[in-house]
């Protein structure tokens, strides 16, 4: 079933000045340790390190610096979308804010883009995308499961403050619910991707885009396969990002112990148009990439009784 945003006036969450209330606010201690309150008349920042009132931090510029009653100092932000969509309630596994960045990139995600996204998970990457498309655009989110959706409802609409007049959220799955045509973009975080790219390639248009978010080196094999074996994607792009911090101090300056390291796979292609069978692939595969269906195991006799051909120059 759909259950449409209804339009209406700019969403309510303002992101710069003063602090109000109703916004959400990291304070952060001289450890770093951060801590995400939303402010309400009356109310206070309780800690084992003292307490702060809320109507202190009301009215305050952001990058504020708040003693508590037990005298530690906590400095006071919004919270940034990156910081925002790794500490909100979860339900599925959050998209990280560097694949984010790299499918709102990748994909080209533009002011006034119609973007189609399966599923919603916890509703970080749709953040992402509704802040790209901007209100004039729209997000088209399918969920398969009624839970999920519930938690990617309430994150998105905590985020801007209500609800955004660019989202549409469906619940069901892509290949049976869709009903958009004329789409520019369509971004897949789903088990299976392959599953739905026929749907996919009636929705695109020519030249939009498809980009599919996957966990493991096996979904990224079938889905850049399948993309390539349907007939109507240009030749996919697949990769990765690895994201390192710095330490930083002084002349102590190394690479920080952890990073954020696999997170998941991006695969893009391009829609041609109707009717356009892609050229050839010029590049010449690894040898046994694509072995014959009759081939054998690798060291067994070959199926049809004849000796193998031996390479003319030895391999290194």
């Amino acid at each position: 079933m759909s259950e449409p945003t209804p339009k209406g006036p700019a969403t309510g969450r303002v992101p710069h000045g003063p602090f109000r209330p109703g916004d959400q606010v990291q304070l952060t201690d001289p450890k770093g340790r951060v801590n995400t309150i939303t402010l309400q008349p009356g109310k206070h920042y309780h800690s084992h390190k003292g307490a702060i009132a809320h109507d202190d931090i009301i009215g305050s510029p952001e990058g504020s610096v708040f003693r508590s009653t037990g005298g530690t100092e906590y400095l006071a932000f919004r919270p940034l979308l990156a910081d925002y969509a790794l500490r909100m309630p979860r339900g599925a596994a959050v998209v990280y804010p560097k694949d984010a960045a790299q499918i709102v990139a990748m994909a080209d995600i533009f002011p006034g883009a119609r973007v189609v996204e399966a599923g919603a998970g916890s509703g970080a990457l749709t953040c992402f995308l509704l802040r790209a498309v901007g209100e004039h655009g729209l997000v088209s989110s399918y969920e398969r499961r009624p839970d999920f959706a519930d938690v990617a409802r309430a994150n998105v609409e905590r985020f801007f403050g209500g609800p955004h007049p660019a989202w549409r959220l469906t619940v069901g799955s892509l290949e049976d619910a869709l009903t958009e045509t004329e789409i520019d973009r369509v971004v897949l975080d789903m088990l299976a991707p392959w599953e739905c790219l026929d749907a996919v390639a009636k929705a695109l248009i020519p030249g939009g885009l498809v980009c599919a978010y996957i966990a493991t080196t096996t979904q990224m094999s079938r889905v850049v396969e399948d993309l390539r074996a349907h007939g109507s994607f240009a030749e996919p792009y697949a990769f990765e990002t690895l994201l390192r911090s710095w330490h930083i101090d002084g002349l102590a300056v190394r690479p920080d112990h952890r990073m954020v390291g696999h997170t998941g796979f991006l695969v893009t292609a391009r829609r041609l148009a109707e009717g356009v069978t892609p050229p050839p692939r010029r590049r010449r595969p690894a040898k046994g990439a694509h072995p014959a269906p009759d081939t054998p195991a690798a060291g067994g006799p070959a199926t049809d009784g004849t000796a193998e051909t031996a390479p003319d120059t030895p391999e290194s």
